[in-house]
């Protein structure tokens, strides 16, 4: 009971952010060792790959390294901004602020 009831509750919003974060260093991590050849190989799409191979290409076609850049960026910050808002949404210390107000009110 006192698991579920105090422990469970406190510990929910640091972990959904922790959880958030490391997706999002995986993603950047991933990308990165493809960048650089160590992740995953040719045949399978990646991130990293793409930059990598439009590296020649960037005076021709900006467009094959900036796209895939900013869809790392993208991702990144959706599962930072995600995280964030679900830490908010399950805090339990801002919850009792906001029942409070709202008490206060009726």
């Amino acid at each position: 009971y006192i698991l579920i009831r105090h422990i469970l509750p406190n510990i929910a919003g640091p972990l959904i952010v922790q959880l958030s974060l490391s997706l999002a260093f995986a993603i950047l991590a991933e990308a990165a060792l493809s960048f650089l050849g160590l992740g995953i190989q040719p045949p399978q799409p990646s991130l990293g790959r793409m930059i990598f191979d439009a590296q020649g290409f960037v005076t021709l076609a900006w467009w094959m390294a900036v796209f895939p850049g900013a869809a790392i960026f993208v991702m990144v910050l959706a599962f930072n901004l995600f995280g964030d808002g679900l830490r908010d949404v399950l805090d339990p210390k801002q919850r009792t602020s906001i029942e409070a107000r709202r008490a206060g009110r009726g």
